[in-house]
């Protein structure tokens, strides 16, 4: 399905909520669209030790956040390498939207009201999806969840199972979990959330971009959200 506007769009949802399940589908339905995941940028540093890595490593695995300047450098470095901004002024300090036309998802970024202040000045977000599953549920959700690290292909044993237990299914390779899929990380990670997540959404309610869905499951959002999608991108 082709979009007739513009989608910049950010995901904004508990961890395990299914952020980066919705945006796989959103992006095999309408093609235009590119993603970043931030979850997946920061666990890539942590893997290669990278100097952002090895900062983040420690608060990651507590379920922390990962301070503003690194996180906004981390995306913003991400934007630039794949072209979607530019630095329009000879100091590098100040960036600027490539292409009005580009359409694309964060996932998992902005985290706080202050990184969407920063974001705005860079990218005009037109549609802010806050996706809601009660607590309980997610962590029933994570316990199963299994992970192909090289890809970022998430399985878990109760609804998406891989063919053959413990191995990714495209490649064969073993499944891991992941460090913080503690249910006490995940718990400390969902109350940080929490907190910093109502100044997030209202920041962008008062711009009026932000739309909620709700469900208990992926399959019961995703339709939701392609209604939503096409009624503000599409007809």
């Amino acid at each position: 399905m082709r979009l007739r506007k513009a989608a910049r769009v950010i995901l904004i949802g508990a961890p395990g909520v299914g952020k980066g399940t919705q945006s796989e589908r959103l992006l095999q339905r309408f093609p235009q669209l590119s993603s970043i995941s931030s979850g997946d940028l920061l666990r890539h540093h942590v893997k290669q030790r990278t100097p952002l890595g090895i900062k983040v490593e420690s608060t990651m695995k507590a379920g922390g956040l990962v301070p503003d300047d690194l996180m906004l450098r981390l995306i913003s470095n991400e934007l630039t390498r794949r072209g979607w901004i530019y630095s329009g002024h000879p100091s590098g300090n100040v960036m600027t939207l490539a292409s009005s036309s580009a359409s694309f998802l964060l996932d998992g970024f902005p985290r706080t009201a202050a990184q969407a202040e920063r974001l705005d000045a860079i990218v005009p977000i037109n549609l802010a999806v806050s996706l809601r599953t009660p607590l309980e549920v997610i962590v029933q959700r994570i316990g199963g969840r299994w992970v192909h690290e090289p890809s970022g292909r998430v399985y878990n044993t109760t609804f998406n199972p891989p063919r053959v237990p413990g191995r990714d299914d495209v490649t064969g390779e073993p499944l891991v979990r992941r460090p913080d899929d503690s249910e006490e990380v995940y718990r400390a990670r969902w109350e940080r959330f929490r907190e910093t997540s109502e100044p997030l959404l209202e920041h962008y309610a008062r711009k009026g971009v932000l739309w909620e869905v709700h469900g208990l499951s992926s399959d019961e959002i995703t339709p939701k959200l392609f209604r939503e999608f096409e009624r503000r991108f599409v007809e």
